[in-house]
């Protein structure tokens, strides 16, 4: 057999493991915290669980891309539930929300309430979607680095596929100013809001195809998923396939680096983390669930243009996280489980501006009976927690987190009897318990220059080297790193068979 390394037990890594091992390969994750998950992790506290970074799911129906892996895997899917809305998205000084409704009618009526005269944008958005996910479900490799993965991209082409050419190099601000929408600031502020979320930057930059998948994923037949118990769930079932099928993950082991020879990667070397032993393995395949900050750090003789690009990407934010464990009274009645507030206009969207929050449901396994979860993030600059003395530091983390606690409190009952209990997460918070560097959270930001065809591949410089997760194509979220999972399983199959037939 095979041995596979897989280096980081996030959901990229562990759907690559999982599905690896199920092919017959000898394969191992290593995972530097002592639980599996990465950003999809949890927490408990006092009775409440509360999810790290990723608070929703794509891809749970027919023939979405969970729901393919975990057919593979002769595993059933994990519990959910459909976020309807998807999202509630407040703007300043407006005190009813937009709705972003998974039923297309509904988010059809909706939005030409909230922006009439806009549905011309909505129709290029479903026109470029359609011809999108017809594609992506054709498995296309991106970006393609050799003949296969060349052929692959040529297999999912259909004459369909060629509308979305003349839209490859517009961003979503260029689509507004086609379509006359510029001076649309509400529309503008709204898909800034959210393609932040999916995309890291603003219309701005956001590539257009990437932001037509995005913001359309969340209605039918697709949708987002709230996950019974906690994403944790997600994370479990998919190291029991792992295990199941000879699979081994090894907690609290930390990959210092890996090493190559002849532009062929060779192995890894790996500490414990408690017990401090250090220790090389060989493989013939190594996996990286890291971003491509890491991988640059940590591997050997990897090409000089490579790390140059690296270089040279505009900074990935972090994330300020404020977790509460709540009385059920500080939730407002009909609340949805996600919302989005923005609190000034006149501010760059960012930092305690805006904050994304989830709020558990009752029963839903994540708070004791009559207790609730809120989980609140903001997108951060990284470069302002770093190299600090303590003492500043925890000023910081004390102002930010009173800025963002007042703000909930614009929405939520939020008292020192309603609040239960109360925890913090930096940039630097997220970097020790994830190893990201610096914390970063969301991947690569997706502009043209690093979108789709042009983004990072999944098969790197180095033979045998692959590179999984939010750092290459299809970008961020547990749909996107599944897919470059399962993208690496397809390319790693194929040179096997064909080094094994040029043998023979």
């Amino acid at each position: 057999m095979k041995k596979v390394v897989v280096i980081g037990a996030g959901i990229g890594g562990l759907t690559a493991g999982a599905l690896l091992a199920k092919k017959g390969y000898d394969v191992t994750v290593y995972e530097q915290a002592m639980v599996p998950g990465g950003c999809a992790s949890t927490f408990k506290r006092r009775g409440f669980t509360f999810d790290v970074g990723a608070t929703q799911v794509a891809g749970l129906e027919e023939g979405g891309i969970h729901e393919r892996i975990f057919r593979e895997l002769d595993m059933e899917l994990p519990p959910a539930t459909t976020c309807d809305p998807a999202c509630a998205v407040f703007l300043p000084e407006e005190k009813e929300p937009i709705m972003v409704w998974r039923n297309p009618e509904k988010w059809q009526e909706e939005r030409n309430k909230q922006f009439p005269d806009s549905e011309k944008f909505w129709s290029l958005f479903k026109t470029l979607f359609d011809a999108s996910w017809r594609f992506q479900g054709r498995d296309p490799v991106l970006p393609p680095r050799n003949s296969w993965d060349f052929l692959q991209l040529i297999k999912a082409l259909r004459l369909d596929t060629f509308v979305t050419v003349p839209f490859t190099f517009m961003t979503v601000a260029n689509a507004l100013n086609l379509l006359g929408l510029k001076g649309d600031r509400r529309l503008k502020t709204f898909l800034d809001l959210q393609l932040k979320l999916y995309s890291q930057v603003d219309s701005e930059e956001t590539a257009l195809l990437y932001a037509a998948t995005a913001l359309s994923v969340s209605q039918e037949p697709q949708g987002l998923y709230h996950l019974e118990g906690s994403m944790q769930v997600l994370c479990d079932r998919l190291v029991e396939a792992l295990k199941n099928h000879g699979g081994t993950l090894k907690l609290g082991h930390f990959v210092e680096k890996i090493h190559t020879e002849n532009d062929q990667v060779k192995g890894v070397t790996i500490k414990h983390r408690k017990k401090g032993e250090i220790f090389t393995e060989n493989a013939e395949h190594v996996i990286g669930n890291l971003t491509v900050n890491n991988l640059v750090k940590m591997t050997e003789n990897l090409p000089k243009g490579y790390g140059k690009r690296v270089e040279k990407l505009e900074p990935s934010s972090g994330a300020f996280v404020v977790y509460l464990g709540v009385d059920e009274s500080a939730i407002p009645e009909n609340c949805p489980p996600h919302l989005q507030f923005l609190y000034d206009y006149d501010k760059e969207i960012g930092e305690i501006n805006s904050l994304f929050v989830s709020v558990s449901k009752p029963n839903d396994g994540r708070a004791p009976q009559g207790k609730r979860t809120i989980v609140a993030s903001s997108f951060t600059d990284t470069a302002l927690w770093w190299n600090k003395k303590k003492a500043d530091y925890d000023q910081l983390k004390q102002e930010y987190s009173q800025r963002a606690i007042a703000r909930l409190g614009e929405y939520f009952h939020l008292t020192p009897e309603t609040i239960i209990h109360q925890e913090i997460a930096t940039p630097l918070t997220f970097a020790k318990y994830t190893a990201r560097e610096k914390g970063i959270v969301g991947g690569v930001g997706q502009r043209i220059s690093t979108f789709g065809p042009f983004g990072f591949a999944p098969r790197t410089p180095i033979k045998n080297l692959w590179l999984v997760g939010d750092s290459v194509h299809p970008g961020e979220g547990t749909a996107g790193v599944s897919y470059s999972a399962l993208t690496i399983v397809r390319q790693i199959n194929h040179d096997e068979r064909s080094a094994s037939f040029s043998i023979r």
